[in-house]
């Protein structure tokens, strides 16, 4: 049913069955994409328009992932292990940092440059210097994921904490709310929703940093399994790592989406469909 009150049409909140019907169109279309791309692998692989020495079939890139699964598993589990604990330090860190940009015009002007300085570096190209520094084992891979992950929860945040209404801003501080008040109250809950979109980026990222850390400081993770079957010349395993690799950072993006329903549902773009202004 929809109520028409001073121009704003309101829905009821939709049921399961609402709610299985918007997922299934939701999600067609990305498993349409799939279904092509699938076909148009097994197309080339069949077809030998492409060596299978250089491209493997899909039947055989899943039979490896079948046949290896504990192995691939294995260092799976190494990789996500890095990139959470990677993830999470960037987002501490950066949450922290982009707090004391906005709240002194002198840090901002002094981090702002090495942060962008610091950015531009190909992470691949310092990445062996950390294990010169820190030695082999799971710290230089962390770091590298750290560094890759860290600039975009700072400029999200950033962007979030001065996006702010100036109004509401003025409205707190003539009902006598302190700056400690008005950031847990206003500015934090506001920049939320950016922070978010900087997690989204940030979680994926993490993956990569972690994958350029084994490839330079580690016998274990999925960046040594596609290190060694590239040795190897083994494709079938490579693309299994690389696919292992894609999904996994598929999970951590949905893992970050389902936090940010979990947290955000007061934001606009989770009840667009419950309030519409009609004017």
């Amino acid at each position: 049913m929809v109520q028409t009150v001073d121009g704003i049409v309101r829905r009821e909140r939709p049921g399961s069955r609402d709610r299985t019907v918007e997922l299934l169109e939701r999600s067609w279309r990305p498993f349409a994409l799939l279904a092509a791309c699938y076909a148009v692998w097994w197309a080339i692989t069949e077809f030998g328009i492409v060596p299978r020495y250089l491209v493997p079939s899909p039947g055989a890139t899943l039979q490896v992932i079948a046949e290896k699964s504990g192995y691939l598993g294995h260092h799976t589990l190494v990789t996500a292990y890095e990139t959470v604990l990677g993830f999470a330090i960037a987002v501490v860190v950066g949450v922290a940092a982009a707090v004391l940009m906005v709240a002194s015009a002198e840090v901002e002007k002094t981090l702002y440059p090495l942060l962008l300085f610091a950015q531009v570096i190909p992470k691949i190209a310092i990445a062996p210097l950390f294990v010169v520094w820190l030695g082999f084992g799971l710290t230089p891979r962390i770091v590298v994921a750290v560094l890759i992950a860290f600039f975009p929860v700072v400029i999200s945040m950033v962007t979030g904490l001065k996006s702010v209404d100036p109004e509401m801003l003025q409205l707190a501080s003539t009902m006598g709310a302190g700056p400690a008040k008005t950031f847990a109250k206003i500015r934090f809950p506001a920049s939320l929703p950016f922070l978010f979109s900087g997690l989204k980026v940030a979680v994926t990222l993490a993956v990569t940093g972690a994958v350029v850390g084994e490839f330079v400081g580690g016998n274990e993770g999925l960046g040594s399994v596609i290190l060694q079957a590239n040795g190897n010349i083994d494709t079938p395993m490579l693309f299994a790592g690389l696919l292992v690799m894609s999904l996994l950072g598929v999970v951590l993006f949905v893992a970050v989406e389902i936090a940010e329903r979990l947290l955000l549902p007061w934001h606009a773009s989770r009840r667009g469909d419950a309030v519409t202004v009609t004017f």
